[in-house]
């Protein structure tokens, strides 16, 4: 695991030399990045804050077709949230992507509510057994255009300390973790409208332990996300537009629903 980090962290710092190159040779600037507004963030099925939050993405395109990105994802809540932790984020990853077809390797790192029993505080620790990095295999397919219907599955490789999903032995070294996996399909209902619609049914369980990250804590496998999202592009000048969407979730494993707005503000 350490040599794929370390993979990623040579292709990201080869990133830096590729975009000096492209600038002197007045090539189209594959460096981009852009910023969101929530009320709340929700990911498959669970509640990461219900402070209004900020996020932001910077990603660099390693080939001219824009198929190979490295980027950093970053997010934080704008105010506490009642149990007086306050949510930061900040992820790291290497994609793939050809319009239907998508995996990515991404390195997560949520710094809220670190409980330092069970895992290190420390965002340069990625030791097996306490590490609070998590890191997350994503991939998604959508098949054609006679049945586009999404597919995702979503496996947690590696540490996770602080989500629980590393099992220790009695005497407190590494016995396993779980691979807590993540399964969803959804829909576009409604397509090509001034309003779009997709409908979204998920599913979690863990491929090495009793239960997984994203339900309950008493089965091995539930339903935790399931739901509907809108969305339409308001014009707000000739020369700028602002994406917006409203989600509404259900997660019948944890018993609880959320409303989420959203806006991509550029």
């Amino acid at each position: 695991m350490m040599k794929i980090l370390k993979g990623i962290f040579l292709l990201t710092l080869a990133t830096g030399r590729l975009f000096s190159q492209e600038s002197s040779e007045g090539k189209e600037n594959r460096l981009d990045f852009t910023a969101n507004i929530q009320n709340n963030h929700l990911w498959r099925g669970l509640i990461i804050t219900d402070k209004p939050v900020v996020m932001g993405n910077l990603s660099y395109a390693l080939d001219a077709e824009k198929k190979w990105k490295v980027g950093i994802w970053g997010a934080s809540a704008l105010a506490d949230d009642k149990d007086n932790t306050h949510y930061k984020e900040i992820n790291y990853y290497v994609q793939y992507s050809n319009g239907r077809f998508y995996i990515g390797l991404w390195d997560l790192y949520n710094s809220r509510n670190i409980n330092t029993a069970n895992a290190a505080d420390d965002i340069f620790s990625y030791s097996q057994r306490r590490t609070a990095h998590i890191i997350d295999l994503r991939t998604n397919y959508t098949f054609g255009p006679s049945f586009p219907i999404n597919i995702e599955a979503d496996i947690m490789l590696y540490g996770g300390a602080n989500a629980g999903e590393v099992i220790l032995e009695p005497d407190g070294s590494y016995k396993k973790n779980r691979y807590s996996t993540y399964v969803q399909a959804s829909y576009p209902v409604i397509s090509g409208q001034k309003v779009n619609l997709d409908a979204f049914v998920g599913a979690g369980f863990s491929l090495n332990g009793n239960t997984f990250l994203y339900g309950n804590g008493k089965n091995n496998f539930d339903i935790v996300n399931v739901g509907v999202k809108a969305g339409k592009v308001l014009k707000i000048t000739e020369h700028y537009s602002l994406p917006v969407s409203m989600m509404a979730m259900w997660n019948p494993s944890n018993k609880y629903a959320r409303i989420q707005l959203a806006a991509t503000v550029f």
